[in-house]
Order: structure tokens, then sequence, then C-alpha cells
């Protein structure tokens, strides 16, 4: 298996588990979904439905295929999907933190783009 087919399928593994643990809606009229792009290599995990009070939407992570690297565009979990895909055996050098600005990546053990 290529590196690139080998990483869409680590980083649909990673969040179906994801979504798997958080199974259960936090609130009621919220929808966890997943969403795979596999022809654009976009990738999400995110809500949306209703509460009472107003229209509920939003991305708990967001990851791109680009450039042969992972890049993470979104991240609002505790743990972090970069070190999932570390622990996963994805050389951090092919993870971008692109949720954070190029000169604050620098400072981080992953790759700056």
């Amino acid at each position: 298996m290529d590196k690139i087919a080998h990483y869409r399928t680590l980083i649909k593994n990673i969040l179906t588990n994801f979504d798997q643990l958080a199974a259960t809606p936090s609130t009621p009229g919220v929808e966890t979904l997943l969403a795979f792009d596999e022809q654009h290599d976009q990738y999400l995990w995110f809500q949306v439905g209703w509460t009472q009070e107003e229209r509920v939407r939003g991305i708990t992570i967001h990851i791109r295929i680009k450039d042969n690297k992972i890049r993470i565009e979104e991240d609002w979990t505790e743990e972090g999907i970069a070190n999932a895909l570390v622990k996963a055996g994805v050389p951090s050098t092919d993870i971008v933190l692109a949720f954070h600005p190029p000169e604050v990546r620098a400072d981080t053990d992953f790759a700056v783009a």
C-alpha cells in the first residue's frame, strides 16, 4: 500500500474510533457526523443540529492530505489527533499542525509545512 493510501486508511480508522467513543450524544437534537472525501483528501468529524435556543454546527476535526503530508486544519479533541497518528506510526515530520501559524509550528515536534 502506498503512503497516501495508508494515511487515508489511518485517518478514517482513527476518526471512526473517535466517533464511536463519543457515540452518546451530549446534546439532544445534535448529531455527530463523519465525512470522508478521498477524491479531495478531506476528512471531517463534525456536529449539526438544534438546541431549543439555536442552531449547532461545528467542526471537531478537519484533516487534509496535501503535498504528501497530513495537515490538521482543526482539532478540538483533548488528546489531539496528531498524537493518535504518531501512535499509529505516522512520522511527526509528515504531520502539519495547520491550525497554528507557521511561526508557531517551528516550535512543535511536527512539520512546519
